[in-house]
């Protein structure tokens, strides 16, 4: 498991908004804890922010966002909205480190975590790349605030 200090979970976010971070450590972890990150410091209107900074770092680092690869908006928002009730659940005053260690270390640490909401079938189409698609196999815990 990927262990972050704070000044390096601090860094991701930062590399990850002015597109400095290199593309190969760009990994699940590196998403999960700069998605923790920014949901600790610029929480509001992240819905609509992120998927714009996640599209942008992709195409500054050579990446495209198409039907097949990139920016998929319903993981983002599933993620997004795991991790801010994770966030929430907390003890008050937990430094990013070990916020972020524990995030790790639960059940969204893991790539497969979507599809234990999702058939492969569902997920991984050019409509759910592009939008926001209910899961079909389990209901989320936590759903998009910005979902129907």
């Amino acid at each position: 498991m990927t262990a972050y200090s704070n000044a390096d979970i601090a860094a991701l976010a930062q590399r990850l908004l002015d597109h400095s971070l290199p593309k190969a450590e760009w990994t699940h972890a590196a998403h999960l804890t700069a998605t923790l990150r920014l949901v600790r410091t610029r929480n509001a209107d992240l819905e609509r922010d992120l998927p714009n900074i996640i599209r942008t770092y992709n195409v500054a680092v050579g990446g495209v966002n198409d039907d097949k690869s990139g920016y998929h908006e319903t993981i983002t928002q599933a993620y997004l909205a795991a991790i801010r009730a994770f966030d929430a659940a907390l003890p008050p005053g937990l430094d990013d480190a070990e916020a972020a260690r524990r995030l790790l270390a639960s059940a969204l640490g893991d790539k497969d975590w979507p599809l234990t909401h999702w058939s492969r079938e569902r997920l991984f189409t050019p409509e759910a790349r592009r939008g926001w698609r209910d899961p079909d196999l389990r209901p989320l815990d936590h759903p998009p605030a910005t979902t129907g």
